[in-house]
């Protein structure tokens, strides 16, 4: 068969498939898998290259991974070391055990229920990417502990691909000595292939980059762009002996340094994207549904493993460690399904007859449900999260592992008159330089556990959890705040603080940074709440700079973008206009909002002396004003005529 119907067909197959899942509220992903299902040799119908679609896998799994490697650092890797480290070798541990037990139940020997266990215990980085990114946490510290944590399970997975030939029966080199003289070797092995690629390539990559940027040719810049993550994952792979992905992972934190990584990260992005398609077809290819019908309850004892078990280690470890249950769900859910290795480790293992050879179609079918699953845990993960804290034993063992950082101060008062700052990332960090700045005194929630001590250190009053949860929100003292600002990323805690704004303090300012036209409506529905929708925001400034670019004052610029955000139309009547005060106005010392000013009128400032004053209701006025006025002709001269003894006197007009 050529290459162009099993591509063309699998594409097509995808495109159905994933746009029947989505509109039923799935993640396209699992409309992915059974599109691959529906053209498997185990399906009737048209059947597709297994061997070729895997091969086109190979790819997708490589540039996802160097995608994720340019957003990701060994600061953010050495951040989570604590929780990640140990939690997945735990994690792990406990899915291996478990894999031991079903091979146990199968009547298969100690080792290959050990290697079942290790094919269900490493989760998919690709599949935790995408829920991540679907709910706006790649960016948050849930996200980098979830990456981590999964980039430890590949490392452990990559270590047991090597030794595995040294576990063959029969083979003299399976001696203890010889097994951990291999294992220590892997491990060298893949601290020089980081040195190597992270030092040298930190050096030589931005460098090409820049070079091949010079040329101004787009093609050869995405030329580059590639060339860097296929060859620096087939380098890492023929000489370091590691998988392709986790070269590419390298490969990509190397180019993350970068100058050019923004422009890097769009040129790769519609290859990753469709390769990562062919990925998840290629592995609903290798799926049986005879097999799940034939062994049942082999497929759910399975299931059970990658879902309950391993997770509630992870939920039990990040609690115990003071994380959070919203983190420690969080995580739990995205490493609840079986990684891409898992089907290249249980081939292995089948090939050298480690495992019987229904193991592989047995780590397939679970692959098959458990990522079929994750979206659903991610999206749930907020319901049970607040189910459990329902429990007393449940709540209480929460409370016990964050008490130290879930009070301001023992005995401390209480705060008033503050700002509750949720979020202190690159958003928050800005507004907390300017309310210190000012003097005016706040309390930041944030879910970092390593930023909350650190503002502690710098004595910033800080609490650590998420923004949703309405006993921090009260023990940061929101009844008596002047302002609730939300900076996270995090749409279901911002609407769980704004929900419990509304319920303690009804007339409390509410500031929200919101992602999508959705969350814009659903914040402007919340009475009291302002939202801040960044895209816009950085659409609008960027309107300012190119007005005064092309001629216009800043004042004018200003009032453009005012009237934008106001939603006035822009039509060519509305011009800016400046009204000059008079000594004997009858507007002096009359505030703006009793001056009776027609409802499309827009004072964008006032000058006064040298200096600029925002207008707002209270605002009087004073003789030498100037106002600066937004609105037609007959509404500058209606206003003027208002302030000054001679009101057929035309405005003067700037515009």
């Amino acid at each position: 068969m050529d290459w162009a119907s099993t591509v063309a067909v699998a594409m097509v197959a995808a495109l159905l498939f994933g746009y029947a899942a989505r509109r039923l509220g799935l993640s396209p992903l699992v409309g992915y898998l059974i599109a691959g299902a529906a053209i498997g040799p185990h399906t009737p119908g048209f059947v597709g290259d297994v061997q070729l679609a895997g091969q086109l896998a190979d790819v997708g799994v490589v540039l996802l991974m160097f995608g994720v490697g340019m957003s990701f650092s060994f600061g953010d890797l050495w951040s989570v070391r604590r929780l990640a480290l140990p939690g997945a070798l735990l994690a792990v541990l406990a899915a291996v055990l478990g894999g031991a037990f079903v091979g146990a139940a199968l009547g298969w020997s100690l080792s290959s229920g050990l290697l079942l266990g290790m094919c269900l215990g490493t989760a998919s980085t690709v599949v935790i990417v995408r829920g991540l990114l679907e709910l706006d946490l790649m960016k948050s510290p849930v996200g980098r502990l979830a990456i981590g944590w999964s980039v430890v399970e590949d490392l452990v997975t990559v270590l047991l691909l090597v030794i595995l030939p040294a576990l063959a029966p029969g083979d003299a080199a399976a001696a203890p000595s010889s097994l951990a003289g291999v294992v220590l070797w892997t491990i060298v092995k893949v601290v020089a292939m980081a040195a190597v690629v992270v030092v040298g390539g930190g050096i030589v990559v931005p460098r090409l980059l820049s070079l091949v940027a010079r040329a101004q040719s787009k093609e050869l810049f995405t030329l580059a762009v590639l060339v860097v993550a296929l060859g620096v994952a087939h380098t890492a792979s023929t000489v370091f002996g590691v998988s392709l992905a986790l070269g590419a992972f390298f490969a990509g934190m190397v180019v993350g340094r970068s100058d050019l990584s923004h422009q890097a990260a769009a040129d790769a992005l519609p290859l990753r994207d469709a390769f990562a398609v062919l990925f998840f077809v290629a592995v609903g290819m290798l799926f049986d549904p005879g097999f799940v019908l034939a062994h049942p309850l082999l497929v759910l004892a399975c299931a059970l493993v990658v879902l309950v078990v391993k997770p509630g280690v992870v939920v039990s470890f990040l609690v115990w460690r003071g994380a959070g249950l919203g983190t420690a769900l969080a995580v739990a859910a995205g490493v609840a399904q079986v990684s891409e290795f898992s089907f290249v480790l249980s081939g292995i293992a089948v090939g050298l007859g480690l495992v019987p050879a229904e193991a592989q179609q047995l780590v397939v079918a679970t692959a098959l449900l458990t990522i079929t699953a994750s979206p659903l845990l991610f999206r749930g993960s907020r319901a049970l999260e607040r189910w459990l804290l329902r429990l007393p034993a449940v709540a209480r063992r929460v409370a016990a592992a964050t008490k130290d950082l879930a009070v301001l101060a023992v005995g401390a008062p209480p705060p008033e008159g503050h700002v509750v700052l949720c979020g202190h990332g690159r958003v928050g960090r800005v507004v907390a330089e300017l309310l210190t700045r000012r003097g005016v005194a706040f309390v930041v929630i944030d879910l970092d556990r390593s930023q909350v001590e650190g503002l502690r250190a710098g004595g910033v009053a800080a609490l650590y959890g998420e923004a949703g949860s309405p006993v921090l929100l009260d023990a940061a003292g929101l009844a008596r705040a002047r302002a609730l600002v939300l900076t996270t990323s995090d749409r279901v805690a911002n609407r769980l603080a704004r929900e419990h704004a509304q319920v303690v303090a009804p007339d409390l300012p509410v500031l929200v940074r919101v992602h999508s036209e959705e969350e814009l409506a659903g914040a402007v529905a919340s009475p009291g709440a302002q939202a801040i929708h960044g895209e816009r925001e950085l659409g609008f400034a960027i309107a300012r700079r190119l007005l005064q670019v092309l001629g216009a004052s800043a004042i004018e610029a200003e009032a453009a973008v005012l009237a934008a955000q106001e939603g006035l139309a822009a039509t060519s009547e509305l011009r800016l206009h400046e009204i000059l005060v008079p000594a004997e106005s009858p507007g002096l010392g009359k505030g703006l909002g009793e001056l009776g000013l027609p409802p499309s009128v827009l004072i964008v400032a006032i000058v006064r002396g040298r200096h600029f004053v925002v207008p707002r209701g209270p605002t009087t006025i004073a003789a030498g004003d100037t106002l600066l006025l937004l609105g037609n002709g007959d509404e500058a001269r209606h206003v003027e005529a208002m302030l000054s003894r001679a009101p057929n006197a035309g405005p003067h007009d700037d515009a």
